[in-house]
């Protein structure tokens, strides 16, 4: 359990350890983890560009075999 302050002083130090708690939270967050977001969203991306050739590859095959049929 925490320590109730008992008056106006206690209260804002109690409020300043909060804030310096929280500013040390965003850096944190600033720092570390969304730099591990930012080269998991970079590895995705290229497994995301590789399907995408993949899939326009397949539908340029299919186009150029239907084009095939008809000019036949």
């Amino acid at each position: 359990m925490a320590i109730e302050p008992k008056n106006t002083r206690e209260h804002i130090i109690s409020l300043y350890g909060h804030v310096t708690g929280l500013k040390k939270d965003i850096s944190q967050i600033k720092n570390n983890h969304l730099k591990h977001i930012n080269e998991d969203v970079e590895k995705m991306g290229g497994k995301i560009e590789k399907v995408y050739w993949d899939i326009l590859e397949a539908a340029g095959t299919g186009a150029l075999f239907a084009i095939e049929k008809i000019i036949s």
